[in-house]
């Protein structure tokens, strides 16, 4: 992984830092951890567990096999709190039979006459997950969503499709309960796009960040 330049003093911590919360070793920054190509996680995108950041992967990301080329996409900024679960494309059982029982990996003779296609029918691509996501505890994503950035997935929602740009969603299955801001807001948000800014564009504006003035931000130097 090329590790990315420290910012400048007293613009935030390093987006490598294991451990950003002194005294919290349950927080840390995921660029730290994941080191699968199939994986690609954001500056500054975070997960909380007590067991420990570095579990990441073989506690939250589930099922998911090199050989199927599915990816885990998450953006920059975005907070994951215990036991989120990203449910990859591997869970999938073939559907286009009487059974959905997988004979085939159980081998000595009913792997013979498998069609992978049968998988490969039911795959649904990538889990992408925009730029300053909020998911709450235990929220679980199943497999092929797409996130929109600044959205807010409620504690213990199954998402099973789509989430718009600064949604709020909660339940099983996920609904949109309300967005945050109005339509012409969202739009210049992502226009904005400030998380894409340095460290220290960020810093000078954190007050505008913070705030609630889209104008304002979209002013900022």
């Amino acid at each position: 992984m090329k590790r990315p330049p420290a910012p400048p003093a007293g613009c935030g911590p390093h987006p490598l830092d294991p451990a950003p919360l002194p005294g919290h070793p349950r927080v840390g920054f995921l660029k730290a951890f994941v080191d699968r190509p199939n994986v690609e996680v954001g500056d500054y995108t975070y997960y909380d567990d007590p067991a420990g950041p570095q579990h990441f992967l073989e506690r939250c990301v589930l099922h998911h096999y090199d050989f199927l080329g599915d990816r885990l996409v998450i953006g920059r900024f975005c907070a994951i709190a215990t036991g989120v679960t990203f449910i990859m494309n591997g869970a999938n059982h073939a559907m286009t039979g009487l059974s959905t029982y997988p004979f085939n990996i159980f081998g000595n003779g009913w792997e013979e006459g498998f069609d992978m296609g049968s998988i490969a029918a039911g795959l649904r691509g990538d889990t992408i997950i925009g730029n300053d996501v909020w998911i709450g505890h235990e929220a679980m994503l199943m497999p092929g969503v797409t996130v929109g950035d600044g959205a807010i997935i409620a504690a213990r929602a199954v998402v099973a499709g789509p989430v718009p740009a600064y949604a709020i969603v909660a339940g099983n299955p996920a609904r949109v309960v309300r967005m945050r801001f109005t339509e012409a807001e969202i739009e210049a948000l992502s226009a904005i796009r400030w998380w894409d800014w340095d460290a220290a564009k960020i810093t000078r504006n954190l007050a505008l960040i913070r705030g609630n003035d889209v104008d304002a931000l979209r002013r900022a130097r």
